[in-house]
């Protein structure tokens, strides 16, 4: 595997004066372009543990922005979605001028009337699926069988949607709970769409050599009909495990944030800000594997 080359500059903030900031999350930083279309840009920002990073990762922004749009082209008989373009010589006039930092990195897409659940699915058991099933023996309100390991496949994908709590934090709720806030109909659609999207991408990574273990979607209503919309089943969005390595009842490796994560607890950061800069190689190895993804997963190299 070809390590990330230095000569791509690393984007930790976004400055394209005349252009109207939208809303900047951890990664990404959205502009206003005209009534109905916003301008997706993925920096090279990296968070762990709820905190962005002083140190980018090379290329990490180029993946995620790919690695969606190589999604939403494969999904697209599926579900809608929002994008307009990601050529950016048909990006309208006013960002011509910033072609070069946009390029590969940046979504032109119709703007859409968010959902504020964010469509969780697992596959897998892991993460705060794994601690929640410890504890209670369900996840989100679904009873599991009894005797389940850390990393074990499920019998079933089941749907678990979250929702952004006061602290900022994903909390994950019931779908008893999702329907109070969203209704029976919709409820019913997003979980019903969700799991057929998870199962198709899925059923394709495994011939990748990739396990999808669970992965978040984000939905929102344009031009009257549902999209799928935001990032889709990236290494920030998702977890990647490969397949060759899979192991039950445990940790698995990963295709995302695993040695920025390994780092941080091996210094002992006590997870409150500033969070710290990463060394060098850290950086090189997680870019690396973001690359990695992209390119097992779709079978083609990082566009330049």
């Amino acid at each position: 595997m070809t390590s990330s080359t230095p000569n791509y500059d690393v984007l930790l903030h976004t400055d394209f004066p005349g252009l109207e900031l939208f809303a900047s999350g951890k990664v990404r930083d959205l502009y206003r372009v005209g009534n109905d279309r916003l301008l997706f840009v993925a920096t090279d920002r990296i968070s762990a543990f709820d905190y962005v990073l002083a140190t980018g990762i090379p290329q990490k922004g180029r993946v995620l922005t790919q690695l969606s749009l190589f999604w939403f082209d494969f999904l697209k008989d599926i579900v809608p979605n929002h994008l307009a373009t990601a050529d950016v010589h048909q990006y309208p006039q006013e960002l011509q001028k910033y072609a070069a930092q946009l390029r590969g990195r940046s979504m032109l897409v119709v703007r859409a009337d968010m959902i504020a659940i964010e469509c969780v699915v697992r596959g897998y058991l892991s993460g705060s699926g794994w601690k929640e099933y410890k504890t209670s023996g369900e996840v989100c309100g679904i009873k599991l069988p009894a005797g389940l390991r850390e990393s074990d496949r499920l019998p079933e994908p089941i749907f678990t949607p979250a929702i952004k709590a006061t602290s900022g934090h994903d909390e994950n709720i019931s779908f008893e709970h999702m329907v109070s806030l969203a209704g029976l109909e919709l409820s019913t659609q997003l979980r019903d769409l969700s799991i057929k999207i998870y199962q198709t991408a899925a059923d394709y990574a495994e011939t990748r050599g990739i396990i999808i273990a669970d992965t978040k979607f984000e939905f929102g209503h344009a031009a009257g009909r549902l999209v799928l919309a935001d990032e889709v089943l990236t290494p920030d969005s998702s977890r990647f495990w490969p397949k060759d390595k899979y192991q039950p009842g445990g940790p698995q490796d990963s295709f995302d944030k695993q040695y920025v994560r390994d780092y941080l607890e091996a210094i002992k950061w006590n997870k409150q800000p500033p969070a710290p800069a990463l060394p060098p190689e850290v950086a090189a190895r997680t870019s690396e594997k973001y690359v990695e993804a992209y390119t097992q997963m779709t079978g083609h190299h990082l566009p330049a």
